[in-house]
């Protein structure tokens, strides 16, 4: 099963890349949101690519001082998505414009509370979405989410 989510989630990231890429005139940005953390590795916070956005994944690291808050699992998605909105809205892009979410927990049991905060964040514009648990994230993080916005 989780080799059937990582696939489609694969491929769906695939095409998307594709369709950005058929954008005419495209040029690839490096996308540095300075109220939001900074990469913990070789990677950018997001790429701008056309009409379209990847955003890195995130995890609840405090944009300020760029150390990971070891905050509840609420605590640690509700800094997530505001982080995630910083890349975003930095891009020139809107949390309205997100076309699909990739959801990392540490824990699946964790999946409802997760639910009702990301509703907060994007209400009745939905984006698609898929959420795996994992055994493990970066700085034992308790969520790891990452987007694509297209406009």
């Amino acid at each position: 099963m989780m080799e059937t989510l990582f696939l489609l989630s694969l491929c769906v990231s695939v095409a998307a890349l594709m369709c950005a890429r058929q954008s005419a005139g495209s040029e690839r940005q490096i996308v540095r949101a300075d109220n939001a953390p900074k990469a913990i590795g070789p990677y950018a916070q997001a790429v701008k690519y056309g009409d379209m956005l990847f955003v890195s994944g995130m995890i609840a690291i405090n944009p300020k001082t760029n150390e990971f808050s070891k905050g509840s699992f609420e605590e640690q998605t509700a800094l997530v998505l505001e982080n995630i909105k910083a890349v975003v809205e930095a891009a020139g892009f809107t949390l309205e414009t997100v076309l699909k979410a990739t959801v990392f927990l540490k824990d699946l049991n964790d999946f409802q509370k997760f639910n009702e905060i990301y509703a907060t964040y994007f209400g009745a514009i939905l984006p698609a979405r898929e959420t795996v648990q994992v055994a493990a994230l970066p700085k034992d993080a308790l969520v790891e989410i990452s987007v694509i916005c297209g406009k």
